[in-house]
Parts: structure tokens; sequence; C-alpha cells
């Protein structure tokens, strides 16, 4: 009975943790308007998933816009948007969304 009752408070803790140590994961959309070409677009894809946070992105040619997932505890979008320039692509901002994921 007292390792039931062990067990119990055990799995209560546990899944208080796994709530405190959700990640803070969203995806921002950004126009970037030097997209026009399969090799303006290879070279964004070459060059932004080596910023610090992404997870993964996905590029639509026909919009030139650019979704990227990361990790809002390591990037945020300023330092995304500051990503492109590093490249000489300006990407401006049009929206973000939230997803918690546990770690």
């Amino acid at each position: 009975m007292k390792v039931k009752r062990m067990m119990v408070a055990f799995a209560m803790i546990l899944s208080g943790l796994t709530a405190v140590m959700a990640k803070d994961i969203r995806t921002a959309v950004f126009k970037v308007s030097q997209m026009h070409c399969e090799n303006c677009e290879r070279k964004v894809k070459n060059n932004i998933k080596f910023e610090k946070g992404v997870k993964e992105f996905s590029t639509d040619l026909k919009t030139k816009t650019v979704s990227i997932t990361y990790d809002a505890d390591k990037t945020n979008v300023d330092k995304l948007k500051a990503g492109f320039e590093k490249f000489n692509y300006k990407a401006e901002f049009v929206k973000e969304t939230k997803k918690e994921e546990k770690k």
C-alpha cells in the first residue's frame, strides 16, 4: 500500500515537472521580396538553417515567404530578421504562431 502511494506521488511530481519543462516553440512567417528564383530560394535555405534556435523552415517561392519554426528560448523574430541581413536579404515579418512542445 505504501509503495502504491509513493508511485502515485512520484507520477504527480513527474507530470508537474513536465509542464514546467515545456519549450516555447513558435513559427514566424517572413516575406522576402528578394527571393524571386530557385537560386535565391537556395540561398535562403543554405543560410537560415544555421541561425540559432531554428528547428525547421520552409520556403514558398510563389508567395516569396519563409516560415521558420524556432525555439523562443534561444532566438526571436528580430534575431531571425537579422539572420537574413547576414546574407543581404531583407525579411518583413508577417505573422507568428505559438505551439507548446515538451522537452
